[in-house]
């Protein structure tokens, strides 16, 4: 079964978090967006890079993520593109991120921003900032793998 009978769709996938940050964890929640903003998630014109996810006064908000204007709409009632939208996680997950952003010192990360059943979704991922020699490791590894990889193909 393909992911769009199942009414899932990625959007836009954050691929250098992966590289940047140790995943520890993961959420799914929701964004509080409106209506150019939704239509144009849905035609793929957003940016996860730069953005992240920080908890003020018992909710959760994403930062700098880039949705590009509709281009169908006229200027009046477009949104601003790097505006701050609320997460929606339930209160028991938020009191758990609390604890462990402020305790631990962790980051939350948007990894994915996708549509479930018409809904937009994004993928937070409790991480944890890799150091420079960890970086390098995994560059080493992945051409580890690439190298094995040929080597079967020949053979």
């Amino acid at each position: 079964m393909s992911d769009q009978s199942k009414g899932f769709k990625v959007v836009a996938d954050n691929r250098q978090a992966r590289f940047r940050y140790e995943i520890l964890e993961s959420y799914e929640a929701g964004v509080e967006l409106k209506g150019t903003e939704v239509k144009s998630i849905r035609e793929g014109r957003v940016n996860l890079r730069d953005g992240y996810a920080l908890i003020r006064n018992g909710e959760a908000w994403l930062l700098n993520v880039h949705v590009s204007p509709y281009q169908s709409s006229s200027l009046y009632f477009n949104h601003d593109p790097l505006r701050t939208r609320k997460l929606l996680l339930h209160k028991q997950e938020i009191s758990k991120l609390i604890g462990k952003v402020e305790q631990q010192g962790l980051a939350l990360v948007p990894l994915k921003m996708y549509l479930k059943r018409g809904l937009v979704k994004v993928s937070l991922g409790l991480c944890k900032g890799k150091k420079l020699h960890d970086k390098r490791e995994t560059i080493k590894r992945r051409q580890d793998e690439r190298e094995m990889a040929r080597v079967v193909q020949r053979y």
